[in-house]
């Protein structure tokens, strides 16, 4: 299931990053802006455990997060997000998978994985700007799943209907936050109207 992140303060930094003339360095700050936003929405639900905490006043019932949280960035795009989401869990694990898409299958190869121990039981947040076609994304999850991993969320800054469904279709006990569901994906599957290529505009690569 998808939910789209509709808040005014995150549809603004969207008008913002989503422009060609926003230039790289602005392009990272608002992709931390945004992923914690939506990171924020995301975590709503998960597991807290009850605290008694002593205040200089009285003692205080108060709740905390009780699961290890590890976040699962998709290189090389996926770090982009991640200072958004330690800004927000600076407790937070951090794991890696990079994936790249065979010319001839056209299907996700896995070239690097690391993941702490926690993604067992833990809560894992795969992050990556863009949610295209969903091929990688429901890679990674198929590779964290093999892992042990029984509770993955998907946090990204803009997807499609066609990269929801393929991911949906793998994973229906996967749910997808994105600041954008745009129209479709194109000929070269690029999202219209998307961002660009954000791993380039992230780090400065493009022309």
């Amino acid at each position: 299931m998808a939910e789209l992140i509709d808040h005014p303060c995150v549809q603004h930094k969207l008008a913002i990053i989503r422009a060609a003339d926003t230039g790289h360095k602005r392009f990272r700050e608002l992709s931390t802006e945004i992923t914690k936003f939506v990171c924020y929405e995301a975590l709503k639900n998960i597991k807290t455990k009850q605290v008694t905490v002593e205040t200089p006043v009285a003692a205080a019932s108060c709740r905390k997060i009780d699961t290890d949280i590890v976040v699962i960035p998709i290189l090389r795009a996926g770090v982009g997000m991640l200072e958004g989401i330690l800004e927000l869990v600076p407790t937070a694990r951090v794991g890696f998978v990079g994936l790249y898409r065979d010319e001839v299958t056209k299907l996700p190869v896995t070239y690097y994985e690391r993941y702490p121990p926690q993604i067992e039981g833990g809560t894992c947040i795969v992050i990556d700007p863009m949610l295209a076609t969903g091929g990688s994304t429901a890679a990674a999850i198929d590779l964290l799943k093999a892992k042990g991993a029984d509770n993955v969320v998907v946090v990204c800054i803009v997807t499609c209907p066609e990269g929801i469904e393929l991911v949906e279709s793998a994973h229906p006990d996967v749910r997808i936050y994105a600041a954008a569901i745009d129209e479709k994906l194109n000929e070269k599957k690029y999202i219209v109207p998307g961002l660009g290529d954000a791993g380039d505009r992230l780090f400065g690569t493009s022309h």
